[in-house]
Parts: C-alpha cells; structure tokens; sequence
C-alpha cells in the first residue's frame, strides 16, 4: 500500500512538473525566455540587459522591443494579460522580437538609460531597435488600443510592419500610429 502511495505521489509531482514547465514562456527558437523579456525589475540593470537582448537579437536574426513601464503601471499589466489571453499575439511578439522590459519607478527612474531615450509618452511605452542598436520607432501603446482594449488587429499590424525583414536599412526614428 505504502509503495502504491508512493507511485501516485511520484506520479503527481511529474505531472505538476511538466505542466509548469508547458505553461513557461518560450519563443519559437525552444528556449525560455530572458527574465528581461519577462518582468519589470527595478533592481536589474538596463544597460546590461540591453547588451544581452541586442547579442539575443544578432543571434536569432530579430529587432529588440524595449518595453518601458513597471509593476506599478495598470495598462502594463492590462497589456499582459491581454497577451496572455491572445496567444497568436504572444507567440508572434517573441517569435519576431526580442522583448526588453525596462522598469522606472519611484525608487529607480533609471534616469541615465532613459536619458538614451526619444520621450516617453505615457507608460506603457515602446521602442523598436535594431539588433545594431539602431532606433527605428517609438511607440505610444495607446495607439495599440480600440475602443479602450488592446486589439489584436492592431498589435499584428505593428508586429508585423516593424520586424526585421523590413527595417534592415531603416535608421530613422519614427513615431507613427501603426
């Protein structure tokens, strides 16, 4: 009885196991994402986390999404959970991008990374950068919204228009409403 007990105990823990793993969030090249493609974190640093999504993007032939915001910010987590509720949208994001969350907050504005910023808007704010490091887009997320949700037409539309197979020559910052 004891031996069969612990069967299904073994059994239920490699169960939970690998659906916890199912449910981690991966891009199309199999591999987890950064934790820098995944939170907010005042306590990390951006210039790092930068040079690692830049060399991520060189590897996997991707523009980098820098996405600016924080634990604190509502639309940030509306924005994920409208990510997470819309799959297609999630899958695409980090198929043809590589993301870079990159906290401000009261206790760290991290003043000098966003010094090599164009003007944030509101919070979410978006870039789109080359793996090169060229800026090509700044992007107020309230330009992603209908009817005052996120909509997936409108996120494809942007995903779509700034990955890298149209922005290889592109130098230009834009801020535009697609």
């Amino acid at each position: 009885m004891k031996f069969h007990l612990f069967i299904i105990l073994f059994l239920s823990s490699l169960l939970v196991t690998s659906q916890a793993r199912a449910q981690e969030p991966v891009s199309e090249y199999g591999k987890e994402l950064p934790l820098y493609s995944q939170i907010y974190s005042d306590k990390r640093d951006p210039f790092k986390d930068a040079q690692a999504a830049i060399k991520l993007a060189q590897e996997t032939e991707r523009n980098v999404l820098i996405e600016i915001g924080g634990t604190w910010c509502t639309w940030c987590h509306k924005m994920d959970a409208f990510l997470e509720k819309n799959p297609e949208v999630y899958q695409q994001l980090h198929n043809k991008y590589v993301l870079l969350k990159i906290s401000v907050s009261d206790s760290n504005e991290n003043e000098a990374f966003m010094k090599s910023l164009p003007p944030v808007q509101g919070y979410p704010h978006m870039y789109v950068s080359t793996s090169s490091g060229n800026m090509l887009l700044s992007k107020d997320t309230a330009e992603l919204l209908d009817k005052l949700e996120y909509s997936v037409e409108y996120w494809s539309a942007f995903l779509d228009k700034w990955q890298v197979k149209n922005n290889k020559v592109n130098g230009n910052v834009s801020s535009t409403k697609s």
